[in-house]
């Protein structure tokens, strides 16, 4: 994979699950989601966002979560951002 655009970030990850994930993809060659670096280098601060990630997408409300999902990859495809 391709390095993020902050190295910062991606070489100075906290200790956290996201983290081990991370090193887990990374020890089997395959693709994760670059935002895991963001996730891993402030663990704390980021558990916020992906609780209210989690919410938005999976949470009761008028759409379905698959239906959500499928926005999401939408958008991603026209922002030229694998999801």
């Amino acid at each position: 994979m391709k390095p993020i655009f902050l190295p910062d970030v991606e070489s100075h990850p906290e200790p956290s699950p996201v983290t081990d994930l991370i090193r887990v993809a990374q020890s089997a060659g395959t693709e994760y989601p670059q935002i895991w670096h963001l996730f891993a280098y402030r663990a704390q601060a980021t558990a916020y966002l992906g609780a209210f990630t989690q919410e938005i997408m999976r949470g009761d409300g008028p759409l379905p979560a698959g239906i959500r999902e499928l926005i999401a990859a939408f958008t991603s495809y026209g922002n030229d951002c694998p999801f």
